[in-house]
């Protein structure tokens, strides 16, 4: 709340002519930033961040697992039936797809192994919003403290003498904390905010048949000015009852000497529709998924769909996939105490047929290469 001049010279009456109190907003109001406000108002109330997460998890979950020692492929090694079933109320690609969407939403995810009689049984993911780091009198963590049900039990950061695995912590990078990860989510909560607010604004002028807001100008013919209570009343009634987003549009009540002025900018001047659609640009972006794929207008970025959909693969999913199988891999490597490596089956993948089928023909045609380097070149 706003006045074309101070509140006292009004009061005092050195304005003859009359007054103005403008109707404006404050000081922009940020959303939370911690696992359940963006949860909230990310994955479940904004569409945008919604389908962008599922189409990231979702990819990444899909892609089957190879197992190596070494050079050579084991396609009946232990890790492989595990991760296919990580435990019993819970497939493969449902495992990985909460592994990512825990990554995206928090930059934290942590698997809890399960074993019995020294051997690694069932993988389980603890939801990072109930995890506390403890860090030891050294600096490194010595250990994760998990609440649920009111209960809070430590578990091991490192793994026992027993053989017991410790818990697997998978991060991403974050500038300021050394031992937690940060959001990419978090990273576009302003353009998450301004969406979340763009709709509910439009749905509040909806509600309401609204008109722009604007100045309400006091203009008595006789002259003179409100008193000191009439002036205060009349700013705590606009303020109450005609400013936020749950007022929008609602018609005001003016008795005499009243005069409404719209001073609002319109719809086209403002550009709304297009910051709307620049916010959802910006929750894709931090997401790492091509606009284009999620319908946002205004992105020509790719030549085709195509183009987008494989640049999503190659700049989001795979490098999400690498960094989780290599550290699958170490973990997994120690728990069974053997040598594991992990990789996806790119040629399942989908999104990247074409490529795999030019490489599969490029190397095929290198007649100076045996059998085996063509093998080698393409993954086996």
């Amino acid at each position: 709340m706003s006045a074309a001049m101070p509140a006292e010279a009004k009061m005092a009456g050195t304005l003859s002519s009359g007054f103005a109190i403008v109707s404006g907003e404050a000081a922009a109001q940020w959303s939370g930033r911690s696992y359940a406000a963006l949860a909230r108002g990310g994955f479940m109330k904004n569409p945008v961040a919604h389908r962008a997460m599922r189409m990231v998890a979702e990819a990444a979950a899909s892609i089957p697992w190879l197992a190596y020692d070494g050079a050579e492929e084991v396609p009946d090694h232990p890790t492989l039936g595990l991760l296919a079933r990580p435990n019993g109320r819970q497939s493969g690609p449902d495992f990985f797809e909460m592994l990512y969407g825990h990554l995206l939403l928090s930059g934290n995810a942590y698997v809890e192994p399960l074993a019995i009689g020294g051997e690694l049984r069932e993988l389980h993911l603890l939801r990072p919003d109930r995890v506390t780091v403890v860090e030891g009198r050294d600096g490194w963590v010595s250990g994760y403290d998990y609440r649920a049900g009111g209960v809070s039990r430590r578990l091991a950061a490192e793994a026992g003498e027993d053989g017991r695995p410790a818990v697997l912590h998978l991060k991403l990078f974050h500038p300021l904390d050394d031992h937690s990860g940060f959001s990419p989510l978090g990273a576009a909560g302003a353009a998450l905010d301004l969406h979340n607010a763009a709709a509910g604004w439009n749905k509040a002028l909806l509600d309401n048949s609204a008109r722009p807001s604007g100045a309400l100008v006091y203009q008595p013919k006789e002259g003179g000015n409100l008193s000191a209570d009439q002036y205060e009343r009349l700013k705590e009634e606009l303020e109450e009852g005609y400013s936020g987003a749950v007022n929008a549009g609602r018609p005001l009540l003016l008795e005499g000497g009243l005069d409404w002025k719209a001073m609002s900018l319109s719809p086209k001047d403002m550009d709304f529709v297009e910051a709307k659609n620049g916010a959802a640009r910006d929750i894709a972006l931090a997401l790492g998924v091509p606009p284009m794929l999620i319908g946002i207008p205004g992105d020509n970025t790719y030549a085709n769909y195509q183009e987008a959909n494989r640049a999503f693969y190659r700049l989001t999913v795979l490098p999400m996939i690498a960094r989780t199988a290599a550290s699958f891999s170490a973990w997994l490597s120690d728990a069974y105490g053997e040598t594991v490596r992990l990789e996806p089956d790119l040629d399942q993948v989908a999104g990247l047929a074409l490529e795999r089928e030019a490489l599969w023909a490029r190397v095929g045609a290198a007649d100076f290469l045996t059998d085996e380097e063509k093998r080698e070149a393409v993954g086996y």
